[in-house]
């Protein structure tokens, strides 16, 4: 099956400036416009969010800028047409313009370490030190192990969880410094294999979902570790999976969901706020969590109902340690 890339690629930078992220609700003022900005969770913080020109990085980074953070917006597709998916990071931004928000968007191959290196340049260089960093951006095929080229195994490596290590690493600097971050990673059901033998349905093992399931279970053993490397630091480490499949531009392609309105699927909003959770409680809440986005956002209150894995059914084996 032909890919739907969803990561990050090299071209030049975009600069898509926002309005200073002042602006906030029609007709607000005096005292009520300042009652609003401090109600805002990512005041004046600086994120940075990769794979952020559809699906769910789109969604969080229209909400992470909705919550008065300063987003660079970081993905492969600038404008639209450019990918045959639908999404671009000029229609993201655009939208966070709109809605008064502050953001850039940034193209670049994250699959590079020198171009994780200069993506976290230009955020410096822009706003500032980096204060939230959500690994979201994905590369995926469904190609069965005996077929898979190697190229596209090497580079789905480096996309989903090489680039993350790569991305980790670089805004920890100024974070430990400071004492104060936080690193969210996007991960996904199918770090949950599919158990031991014997396998009576052939079709499991024809899907061709290995490769992506290892790297997400990888990354989510790599979330605990560096949560526990860096929580005397003050910065927190946290990982989370939509609890139903999300329909994006992605898994519709993939055929994971029917559509963009199939009712079995979970509202990209859905991650974005459990994204916003883990990014903004306190480190000893939230710090080394792997969880699931209604499973996380019932526990907190941020939702009264909830569905699917770590609700329904048991989520990865990290997700219960």
């Amino acid at each position: 099956m032909s890919c739907a890339d969803t990561s990050c690629a090299g071209s030049p930078v975009a600069v898509l400036m926002g309005s200073g992220g002042t602006n906030l609700a029609v007709g607000a003022e005096g005292p009520a416009r300042e009652a609003l900005r401090l109600m805002r969770k990512l005041d004046g913080k600086v994120v940075v969010v990769t794979g952020a020109s559809r699906g769910i990085g789109a969604e969080i980074a229209r909400l992470f800028a909705a919550e008065g953070g300063r987003v660079i917006c970081a993905a492969r597709t600038l404008r639209e047409g450019e990918h045959q998916l639908a999404g671009s990071l000029e229609t993201t931004v655009a939208a966070i313009h709109e809605a008064g928000g502050e953001a850039q968007a940034v193209t670049v191959n994250i699959a590079e370490p020198a171009e994780c290196e200069r993506l976290t340049g230009i955020a410096r260089d822009t706003y500032g030190p980096v204060d939230v960093l959500v690994n979201n951006a994905a590369l995926t095929y469904y190609v069965p192990v005996k077929d898979y080229p190697l190229s596209r195994w090497m580079r789905s490596w480096a996309v989903n969880f090489h680039a993350p290590f790569v991305l980790s690493q670089l805004v920890l600097v100024d974070m430990i410094a400071r004492r104060s971050g936080a690193i969210v990673n996007i991960s996904s059901g199918a770090a949950i294999g599919p158990g031991r033998g014997p396998y009576r349905d052939p079709t499991v093992g024809a899907r061709g979902g290995t490769c992506y399931g290892a790297e997400k279970a990888a990354l989510e053993r790599f979330t605990q570790g560096l949560a526990a490397e860096v929580y005397q630091h003050g910065v927190s480490v946290t990982c989370v999976s939509p609890s139903q499949i999300v329909p994006t531009p992605g898994t519709v392609y993939h055929r994971l969901v029917k559509s963009m309105d199939d009712p079995r699927g979970e509202p990209p909003a859905l991650m974005a706020k459990a994204a916003l959770l883990l990014a903004t409680e306190p480190l000893e809440k939230i710090s080394g969590r792997v969880t699931y986005s209604q499973q996380i956002l019932k526990e907190f209150g941020w939702i009264t109902e909830a569905r699917g894995r770590g609700v329904e059914t048991r989520g990865s084996g990290y997700s219960e340690a």
